[in-house]
């Protein structure tokens, strides 16, 4: 076609955590070397691929490399492509040019690696992305490097035919083509590994109020923040929170694995994330840590990794009170969206959101605070109360019981006692809501569903006259109140039931209203 020849291979980018299909074509036209060039909206690792590829492709045994102009254009060209993950596909597309390669047999094939100037192939961040993006565009076969051999391994589900090669390096690919001993791996889908050892409720001691609250914050999805002195066992319940979530569901696992895939922190043994995620940043967390972002690559942040798990602030009035606010928009959408001059990119963020705070920034024990009420107040002041009104379960611990502490022969209720019950409430839940939780349930059919009468309206009426709560923290009073009725087992909310979650809505030490 006008002395221009044109070879393309399949190849794919990431966009959040969803992989986009990427067509690569390689033209070879007269003209000077100089002018080869990227088109299709290419960052800059994609326009530095050019250089990684030509250097590996002298590693091909019998290839030789012509000095001539070459155009890459990648489809669809609006879409921006970014990562060094084009470098295998850009040296195959060469090969099929260059007739190295046969054409057919790289037909329904993705290319996604990165190369080493010897040709050597680098893991890749999105490497289960591109697997359940390629699935969906009906891709026979994918190639990655040998080093994402465990990503490779996942199982994208029983319908799911495709086939995962990895390979160590473009030389051993190439010669598994040419039909040549190689040393590429044709990887096969494993059982998920047991899950990891999770910190266990009994060795929490005393705290009967504390475990209440995240039994009940569990059975349904709740928010909940835990004040009091230090070591009364803040920091030990939240962590024990994951043990006592139901295991994630198929779907949920593979959104959950390709988070972290996209972030760059799949545990090789342990490649499927089937256990709810557990995050606690540093109270010196930036926005973007936290909420996700960054320049050129966006990445999601701490918000996205706990999604569908738990995020753990300790020492909540020590973040940044920016910081904090800008949880609030995800706690109430459950995703994330950053947007950038080039284009917008939404990350998945359901979470539950646990809080812990001290009384005061001394934090001294009991008769020995040397701080003033002003002090006080201010400290408490910094979790703003439009992000506390989100939070459905306030509780103040108090130091563990004398007792409960020194008796070491003392038996505390393990989590997977908790996790029954916890499973059981979130079954009624999902009957009666059609698969949501109660803290996920739409408004509308939260009060169309059932409505307070008798003592359990007037309690209510009287906290808001109180000025006890808003309008948001009614909604999350029934909220709570239905959770707890499913675990006791009633069909709807009774009076006891409406006042423990009322007085989960207590102040918390003048923190929360």
């Amino acid at each position: 076609m006008n002395g221009v020849k044109i070879a393309a291979v399949s190849s794919m980018t990431i966009d959040g955590v969803t992989g986009i299909p990427v067509g690569v074509e390689c033209g070879l036209s007269p003209g000077s070397p100089q002018d080869s060039r990227i088109l299709g909206l290419p960052d800059t690792a994609v326009r530095e691929s050019f250089t990684r590829m030509r250097s590996a492709l002298a590693s091909c045994e019998g290839y030789e490399w012509q000095t001539r102009k070459i155009v890459f254009n990648l489809s669809p060209a609006h879409v921006r492509k970014q990562g060094s993950a084009f470098d295998l596909a850009f040296a195959m597309a060469m090969l099929v040019l260059d007739e190295k390669v046969e054409k057919s047999r790289v037909e329904d094939t993705v290319f996604f690696g990165e190369l080493g100037l010897d040709g050597r192939l680098h893991p890749v961040r999105g490497a289960l992305p591109v697997l359940l993006a390629a699935a969906r565009a009906g891709a026979r076969r994918v190639v990655l490097p040998l080093a994402n051999r465990a990503e490779a391994s996942i199982s994208l589900g029983s319908e799911i035919d495709l086939e995962v090669l990895c390979a160590p390096s473009l030389n051993e690919l190439y010669r598994m083509y040419c039909g040549h001993d190689h040393a590429v791996e044709t990887i096969r889908p494993a059982a998920p590994a047991r899950p990891p050892h999770l910190p266990d409720l009994a060795d929490v001691k005393g705290q009967p109020v504390g475990k209440r609250a995240l039994e009940i914050a569990a059975a349904g999805g709740h928010h909940l923040m835990l004040g009091g002195p230090p070591g009364a066992g803040k920091t030990m319940l939240a962590q024990r929170l994951p043990g006592i979530l139901p295991a994630l569901t198929e779907q949920d696992a593979l959104v959950v694995t390709s988070i972290r895939s996209v972030s760059g922190s799949i545990d090789p043994d342990y490649p499927l994330q089937t256990w709810p995620p557990f995050e606690d940043p540093h109270h010196n967390a930036s926005p973007v840590s936290l909420i996700g972002g960054g320049s050129p690559v966006v990445r999601p942040g701490a918000v996205s990794r706990a999604h569908r798990g738990v995020l753990f602030l300790d020492e909540a009035p020590e973040f940044a009170a920016h910081v904090l606010d800008q949880l609030r928009q995800p706690l109430e959408s459950g995703t994330v969206t950053v947007h950038r001059a080039v284009g917008s990119y939404t990350f998945p963020a359901r979470f539950q959101l646990v809080l812990a705070a001290n009384p005061c920034p001394c934090a001294a024990a009991s008769g020995t605070c040397v701080c003033t009420s002003i002090v006080r107040r201010r400290y408490q002041s910094r979790l703003s109360g439009p992000l506390l009104d989100r939070v459905d379960l306030l509780v103040d611990l108090l130091p563990p019981a004398r007792g409960a502490l020194l008796d070491h022969s003392g038996a505390e209720e393990p989590s997977a006692a908790v996790a029954q019950r916890v499973t059981a409430a979130r079954e009624r839940a999902a009957a009666r809501w059609t698969g949501r939780l109660n803290a996920e349930v739409a408004s509308k059919t939260l009060r169309r569903h059932w409505q307070p009468q008798g003592t359990s309206r007037d309690i209510l009426a009287k906290a808001y006259d109180a000025g006890r709560l808003t309008g948001r923290g009614y909604e999350r009073v029934l909220r709570v109140a239905w959770t707890i009725a499913d675990l006791a087992g009633h069909e709807q909310p009774a009076f006891d039931d409406i006042a423990e979650a009322l007085a989960f809505r207590q102040r918390l030490r003048g923190v929360a209203a």
